[in-house]
């Protein structure tokens, strides 16, 4: 076995890329840390996230932190910045997505429960306080990671990384379960 490089490594992306027609875009409600603003634009660019809103407080893909961790990966986004979340909950919505929350929450559902499927954006607040009550409220559906360990939650990029796997999972999933689909074998 031997690492993919060069010309192979583009073939198998654009191959998963042919499986990929849903949008997904995420919003980013106060996450201030320019690192997980970085790793977090780096995994959408990796995942074809297509468009990210800033909402409140966050720290900017620009700076110079966020941009030694997202490694010149943000020029793959769209991203908007928004000083009121309202302002960017309506642009979601008028950009077509429905809203899914990713929070701990009591009436939240587990990922893998959550139908992902047409354009989605995926919410996700805070570091220390997650997402607001207020955003709570806009969000179309609330989801959550499940966790087996002794730590209470992820780090926001962490958690961003594991739902926008779940979001292409689904998807790849049922497309492999439709009859005469094209099924990568090189995986």
């Amino acid at each position: 076995m031997q690492q993919l490089r060069g010309t192979a490594l583009k073939r198998l992306h654009r191959s998963w890329r042919r499986q990929s027609s849903s949008r997904v875009a995420l919003l980013l409600e106060g996450v201030q840390s320019p690192f997980n603003v970085g790793a977090i634009v780096r995994t959408a660019a990796a995942l074809g996230v297509g468009h990210l809103y800033l909402a409140g407080a966050c720290a900017a893909p620009s700076n110079a932190k966020a941009q030694k961790t997202a490694m010149g990966t943000d020029r793959y986004l769209q991203v908007q910045t928004f000083s009121e979340l309202q302002e960017a909950v309506k642009q979601v919505r008028s950009d077509g997505y429905r809203l899914v929350g990713l929070e701990l929450a009591d009436e939240a559902l587990p990922t893998h429960e959550v139908d992902f499927s047409g354009s989605v954006c995926i919410a996700v607040g805070n570091e220390d306080r997650g997402l607001s009550a207020e955003c709570l409220e806009a969000c179309d559906t609330v989801a959550y990671i499940p966790q087996l360990g002794r730590v209470g939650s992820l780090n926001v990029a962490t958690a961003v990384a594991v739902c926008c796997y779940e979001v292409r999972r689904q998807e790849w999933t049922a497309r492999a379960e439709v009859p005469g689909a094209h099924r990568n074998s090189s995986t």
